[in-house]
């Protein structure tokens, strides 16, 4: 049977969970459930084109994708496949979108700084290379923005760097955007030349739930690139809510038991071993990084919802986003009180150490008089 991007195939004994199969239309899927009698397989692409009785064929091998220099100022879909209509791909080597993440010896704690170019982050929530800084707030709070500026003012940094080890490429995931909104996106990046050091994977709104699913391992196997390779990278999930539903969506269809907020109970692993999957390499293991913004989007600025208590204890610290600080003129819109970087100050540069001083304390006594002051008008 064949419904909603699920297809039951009968008959594949053999094969292995998070294969891929192909259909007789050419349409890929992968296998999630492996059941008595048959196959749960999600389709990746339109289930039209599949009919009841059509052959399944299994590919023996896991997804993977392309990962390279060659990727740099291109944009593809969650396969990999280009979409920008610049032609194929040039010299590239093909990743595994699932792999494990480094383990505790290959990894160093994090040192460098990882500049965003905004002085409320650079100077009270410092992002050091190999970090996961979590980006959360309301919708229209500005959290794209804030991802978005980080990837254009790395432009200077680029171009003054005179070793790959200066040098960060930069990846963006969108997950169920607008097509309008990536096209604005590129068009923003190619103007501000910062495509030459960027890759963007785009999973749009009107994609099947599957490939909003599968977008995130596939940027996060094109940034591991690069940090397996002595380099550096940023990547950018935008945003991590979307991927979350997607993965209900798939879930429910497949008949897996729902959860709190009727999410699946593996909810927690989908994020948990994406995220851990950014770190900063060892200097045996070639000293590279990859640093995570993952960006999450709260309904009335609720932060004790399922998704963002999940992913809040996974990152090494929040960047909050509020409406009220965007509507009073004040953006970046960050929230300095409930912001935090759990690693980054010892990232930070000597100079941005003396500036920022006292200024956290400052601003905290500042918060508590403003608040007071209100009491007399």
């Amino acid at each position: 049977s064949v419904g909603d991007g699920i297809a039951r195939v009968y008959g594949l004994n053999e094969i292995q969970a998070g294969e891929m199969v192909e259909f007789a239309s050419g349409v890929k899927g992968i296998a999630l459930n492996l059941e008595n009698e048959n196959v749960g397989i999600v389709v990746f692409g339109s289930d039209t084109a599949i009919k009841e009785g059509d052959l399944v064929k299994r590919t023996g091998s896991i997804v993977d994708v392309p990962a390279g220099k060659a990727m740099l100022g291109r944009v593809v879909d969650a396969l990999g496949v280009p979409i920008d209509g610049r032609g194929a791909l040039s010299d590239h080597e093909r990743r595994r979108v699932e792999v494990k993440a480094p383990g505790i010896i290959e990894r160093k704690s994090v040192h460098e700084p990882m500049q965003t170019g905004l002085k409320a982050v650079d100077s009270l929530v410092p992002i050091g290379r190999g970090q996961r800084e979590l980006i959360i707030g309301d919708r229209q709070t500005g959290k794209t923005a804030i991802a978005i500026d980080t990837i254009l003012n790395q432009k200077n940094l680029n171009s003054r760097a005179t070793s790959e080890s200066e040098t960060l490429y930069c990846v963006y995931v969108a997950i169920g955007q607008k097509r309008s909104t990536v096209a604005q996106l590129v068009q923003i990046l190619s103007e501000a030349n910062a495509l030459e050091y960027s890759i963007l994977v785009a999973a749009t709104a009107s994609d099947p739930a599957p490939l909003q699913f599968l977008a995130p391992y596939s940027g996060c196997a094109m940034g591991e690139y690069f940090r397996d390779n002595g380099m550096h990278a940023l990547i950018i999930y935008d945003d991590l809510s979307k991927q979350a539903v997607a993965y209900r969506q798939m879930s429910l269809l497949l008949r897996r038991p729902p959860g709190r907020e009727a999410f699946p109970g593996d909810v927690f692993y989908l994020h948990s071993r994406l995220l851990e999957r950014a770190a900063k390499r060892s200097d045996q293991t070639g000293a590279g990084s990859l640093t995570a913004l993952p960006v999450i989007e709260t309904q009335a600025g609720d932060v004790s919802a399922y998704i963002p208590t999940n992913v809040i204890p996974i990152t090494d610290g929040q960047i909050c986003s509020e409406t009220e600080l965007f509507y009073r003129g004040i953006r970046p819109a960050i929230n300095v009180g409930l912001s935090v970087s759990r690693v980054g100050s010892a990232a930070q540069l000597k100079a941005m150490k003396q500036v920022r001083g006292s200024s956290k304390l400052e601003l905290a006594q500042y918060r508590e008089v403003a608040a007071f002051a209100q009491f007399g008008s």
